[in-house]
């Protein structure tokens, strides 16, 4: 299992974007991948427990996108039978998040993301690179690429159309995203969650 542990960075400066977060994680997890839903627990901190590595990486890639939060992956067992609200779930995972996410508030780093778990050091540096993709897309990078994965079977030229550009430019903003190199990464940072999550060792 996968405890995500999310806490808002200058809270006490900022204004409250919890339910900002909250909404956009319903809206890009699937429902079946979350068997615990995300909530706040205590202040500008959100925690939700997910079942397998596609929905775990959805929230990382959403919570980085956001921007201006730690995020802290914890990998492991959790207890059972699950309650029904996260803040009373309990587990090993569970207590790694919890590390994970203090680490994450002093890492040096583009993201602010730490894992705890077995091969933790393996699906850090990925998510920190995933991460590092996603923070330093700019707005027109995200205006093509919202267009390709809202509707997988467009053509660049269908999306120059519907955004008033040219073909050339959509290439030239897919390229400057780094679209290419992110889709050719998340099929890694899956397979190292799967890896991580079926070895239940203690870390």
């Amino acid at each position: 299992m996968f405890v995500l542990t999310i806490d808002q960075q200058r809270s006490r400066s900022t204004a409250d974007r919890v339910p900002e977060l909250l909404a956009a994680l319903a809206a890009a997890v699937p429902e079946d991948a979350v068997p615990l839903a995300f909530e706040r627990t205590v202040g500008d901190e959100i925690q939700g427990l997910c079942s397998t590595p596609t929905g775990a990486l959805a929230v990382v890639r959403t919570a980085v996108r956001s921007g201006s939060w730690n995020i802290g992956v914890g990998i492991g067992p959790v207890h059972t039978p699950l309650p029904t609200s996260v803040r009373a779930a309990t587990g090993p995972a569970f207590l790694r998040a919890r590390a994970a996410v203090e680490r994450a508030k002093t890492k040096a780093t583009t993201v602010a993301l730490a894992v705890e778990g077995p091969h933790s050091d393996d699906v850090e540096a990925v998510l920190q690179l995933v991460g590092a993709l996603i923070a330093r897309r700019s707005s027109a990078g995200w205006e093509v690429v919202d267009a390709l994965v809202t509707r997988p079977d467009v053509t660049q030229a269908e999306v120059a159309r519907a955004l008033g550009i040219s073909p050339q430019a959509v290439n030239q903003r897919l390229k400057a995203a780094m679209w290419s190199e992110e889709t050719a990464i998340l099929p890694v940072a899956e397979q190292l969650l799967a890896a991580a999550d079926s070895d239940r060792r203690p870390a």
